[in-house]
């Protein structure tokens, strides 16, 4: 299926457009931490030309401990989003975890996010869909790191039935044995096969998960990274933080936000390569490969 690009306002997500980045800290932390990341991002975004959506979790439901920093909570979370949204003028994503959330969250952010632990469960999905589509927004449902690429179209269908048209599917890495992710990139060009675009999520795919904290392996996020746009992905989402080691969630695996620009000028510059050799050597994914 030809793969229609998804616009929001002027940003453009797909194929033979410039790379959307999705970058931010894991958590809200703070408000000042928060504008600090965004006003970063925003300076080398705009300096650059580069497509910027801001996010953050306002809760982090799905920690493996109860005793694991979560955030700020709903109200305040999104509070604090509709600042940098009008601040800097950027898109914002969050994501939700219950079907309740996701009214309150599209009247700030133009992307609800879908948890990988939660991209099977139907009633959120169609929560997020009919809310967004509500004002011209877009849903990004994350591939389940126990699902195979092909299975994705469901979630996709969902998303439709549901009246929003405007999806982007998010590969954050595949289980391999306990404790482990492997990147399959055979899932960028299988779930871009059912016409919505796709982002590579380069920070969680070097996630360790286990214990009572999440470990990560930041070394290979740029490696992996500059994979994934060489392999066709039309987005990057990265997490990043000014002290990672010092991060409430997920800092092992977050980039130092004085990493970023010189990554992303890196991965700008392969995105044009890719543009120019899509369709001359990567092919089209066959019928038996993914589901129509």
């Amino acid at each position: 299926m030809p793969q229609n690009p998804i616009r929001l306002n002027e940003l453009a997500c797909g194929a033979n457009q410039s790379l959307l980045f999705i970058a931010g800290p894991c958590v809200i932390e703070s408000e000042d931490l928060v504008m600090q990341v965004a006003e970063s991002l925003h300076a080398a975004c705009t300096r650059n030309g580069w497509q910027l959506v801001f996010k953050s979790s306002f809760d982090k439901a799905n920690r493996t401990s109860i005793h694991s920093f979560r955030g700020p909570g709903l109200d305040k979370g999104l509070e604090i989003l509709a600042k940098v949204r009008d601040r800097f003028h950027v898109p914002v994503t969050t994501d939700i975890h219950l079907p309740e959330q996701c009214a309150p969250a599209a009247e700030v952010c133009q992307i609800l996010q879908i948890p990988a632990f939660l991209a099977r469960q139907t009633d959120l999905i169609a929560a997020a869909a009919e809310s967004v589509a509500r004002h011209g927004g877009i849903v990004n449902v994350k591939k389940p790191q126990f699902v195979a690429p092909e299975d994705m179209i469901h979630a996709v269908r969902k998303c439709e039935e549901a009246g929003c048209d405007k999806v982007i599917l998010t590969d954050r890495g595949t289980t391999f044995g306990y404790g482990r992710l492997v990147n399959d990139m055979q899932c960028i060009p299988i779930m871009q096969s059912f016409g919505v675009p796709v982002v590579f999520d380069a920070t969680h795919s070097v996630q360790r998960p286990g214990g009572a904290t999440t470990g990560g392996a930041r070394q290979f996020v740029a490696p992996l990274a500059r994979s994934a746009v060489a392999a066709g992905c039309d987005g990057v989402f990265l997490e990043t933080h000014p002290n990672p080691d010092q991060a409430k969630s997920d800092g092992p695996n977050q980039l130092p936000l004085t990493d970023i620009p010189t990554l992303l000028n890196q991965l700008t510059r392969l995105r044009q390569l890719a543009v120019e050799f899509h369709g001359t050597i990567t092919g089209a994914v066959s019928k038996n490969s993914a589901a129509a």
